[in-house]
């Protein structure tokens, strides 16, 4: 029984990191278009590397 308690808690807790990766995401896709829309590189690339950090969290969790 205990056993089962923890995966559930482990699963609730999965799927509330996944909900707020994918708000995580959805921001720094706006702050990428802001900077394509600037031209500024900076920006970009540094959007470009938060994104890939959340892609990779989101392939070890499982949701993407």
């Amino acid at each position: 029984m205990k056993q089962l308690m923890n995966s559930i808690k482990k699963n609730a807790v999965e799927r509330e990191r996944t909900a707020v990766l994918r708000l995580e995401m959805d921001y720094e896709l706006a702050t990428l278009f802001e900077a394509m829309g600037e031209n500024n590189e900076d920006k970009k690339m540094a959007s470009k590397q938060k994104l890939e950090k959340i892609r990779q969290e989101l392939l070890r969790l499982k949701a993407l």
